[in-house]
């Protein structure tokens, strides 16, 4: 029997039988055990002390899990809660942990799992936490003043994944918050964003500031997998599984266990794998191909994608109860383009990093023409396009500054171009010339009209950029793409954004 002293349990069940079961199963474990039949039950034992945790189940007779969740949310307190539904209850499951539940459980309860699930919320094997003594509760206002302090303070950046987030624009102020509310429960997280935004970033971020931080984390590319080795790859193989497989191998799910599992670019599953996958997240128990039993598997999901899932589920390419698992929580990251505020700070830890790993005693330093020229850059390729462009302005720089040459002028300069277009597009017809018509830059003095919407406006001023391009160049991308300082692949990128099309063309370009 484990000896973990003063770790205090409340139980809320209104089934006897039940109850009693979870009572002797938890004070064989150690803990601390008082139960409840009822919400209001369950309510009187709160008001009078402080909990590590509280189990209760979802239907209750005067109400649900959910009044008990929500009251603990609304004062403040910092108990870990555990709520069991009932089977096949995806939708229960869901807004419980939307509600700020720890983690949930459906029955009925395997009590592996249920000792599992209770002792990752609680830490188990790190420091637990020390509940308030009764007789020194502060009054009610305090009370609840002060730990709705501790539970909207941030947790501290410790993680070097949380440190490398640079950048103090909203937006990443938003993701940094999120970060550190989410990675205090077992809930799903989907983190959605273009490539080269930082996704995993975030993911790690999660798992370094979360209570399974000394657990492994294991980061899994779901498009880099061939088709016909995701289910061993995932659940692990027996040895004589099939031709090639000489002995016992874990999948990702065992090596994750007890720690957090990120797959990367989730949409790029088959739908036959992601049926499996959603059977062990439901179940948390996989079975290892050419294995007669399944094994119980404690696992933090994180995933990830650059797709926008809802509208693969639309199309029949991403199963919808798949996606409601894993759509719990949602974090976007921004692309570099909607925080170009931040690109100094970004370029300040990449450049530090640079340096570090090349034992250098001083990081190179951004000009303030190159930082300038920088933030008129439009990154398609977001932040490690900026990283990328870093380590090669370092390499071929000849001092510790680096000046607008050394960033790699063929790539950057088509931004000069689209500036005198934009400049052109955005001038108001000139007295006398066609409505609609583009007559040259504005006269000193002349004020345009701001739009209402400006990344529509800029997308739109683009689009027409990159059409009189191309009819000017008989629709040969390339020549095109040229003109405008763009190289073949950023010309096409452009295009397929913009959804501009060239008819009759299927890719290759015209002579």
């Amino acid at each position: 029997m484990s000896t973990v002293p003063s770790l205090n349990l409340l139980v809320v069940d209104d089934e006897p039988d039940l109850r009693t079961l979870y009572e002797l199963t938890l004070l064989r474990e150690g803990y601390d055990v008082e139960t409840a039949a009822t919400v209001e039950q369950a309510m009187l034992s709160l008001n009078e002390r402080q909990y590590h945790a509280v189990i209760t189940d979802m239907r209750l007779p005067d109400g649900t899990g959910l009044d008990i969740l929500r009251w603990l949310e609304q004062n403040g307190r910092t108990e870990k809660a555990i709520v069991i539904t009932a089977y096949g209850s995806a939708e229960n499951a869901v807004e419980a942990l939307r509600a700020g539940a720890y983690d949930y459980l459906t029955k009925p309860v395997d009590l592996r799992q249920f000792r599992a699930v209770i002792g990752s919320a609680l830490g188990r094997g790190g420091a637990a936490p020390v509940p308030t003594d009764p007789a020194r509760l502060p009054s009610e206002h305090g009370k609840a003043a002060a730990t709705r302090a501790a539970r909207a303070a941030p947790l501290p950046p410790a993680s070097p994944a949380f440190a490398r987030m640079a950048g103090q624009s909203a937006a990443m102020e938003q993701v940094r918050g999120l970060v550190a509310k989410v990675a205090r429960s077992m809930a799903p997280v989907l983190v959605s964003g273009e490539s080269g935004t930082g996704k995993e970033l975030v993911a790690r971020s999660i798992h370094e500031v979360s209570v399974r931080s000394a657990q492994p984390f294991i980061a899994v590319n779901c498009s880099a997998i061939p088709e016909q080795l995701l289910e061993a790859e995932f659940f692990g193989y027996r040895k004589g599984a099939f031709t090639g497989a000489n002995e016992d191998r874990e999948g990702f799910f065992q090596a994750a266990n007890g720690g957090t599992l990120f797959l990367d670019e989730i949409g790029d599953l088959p739908l036959s794998m992601q049926s499996k996958l959603l059977r062990a997240i439901q179940e948390r128990q996989v079975r290892a191909v050419g294995a007669v039993s399944e094994v119980p598997v404690n696992v933090r999901l994180l995933s990830a994608t650059h797709k926008d899932l809802g509208a693969e589920v639309h199309q029949g390419r991403f199963r919808q109860d798949l996606y409601y698992r894993l759509n719990v929580i949602q974090i976007r990251v921004p692309p570099l383009r909607e925080r170009i505020g931040d690109i100094e700070a970004i370029a300040a830890h990449v450049l530090d990093r640079i340096a570090r790993e090349a034992g250098a005693q001083s990081a190179a330093e951004l000009t303030p023409e190159a930082l300038a020229h920088l933030s008129r850059y439009p990154f398609p390729g977001n932040v490690r396009e900026l990283e990328n462009l870093l380590h090669r302005a370092v390499a071929l720089s000849a001092s510790e500054r680096i000046d607008v040459e050394d960033l790699g002028l063929p790539d950057m300069v088509f931004t000069d171009s689209i500036v005198h277009e934009l400049e052109a597009v955005a001038a108001p017809a000139q007295p006398g010339s066609p409505a609609g018509t583009h007559s040259g830059f504005d006269t000193p003095g002349s004020a345009a009209l701001l739009p209402s919407d400006l990344v529509s406006y800029l997308d739109a001023v683009e689009r027409d950029i990159l059409e009189r391009a191309l009819e000017k160049h008989r629709y040969n991308r390339t020549a095109a793409g040229a003109s405008l300082g763009l190289s073949l692949r950023q010309m096409r990128y452009r295009m397929a954004r913009l959804g501009v099309l060239v008819g009759g063309d299927t890719g290759s370009d015209r002579p």
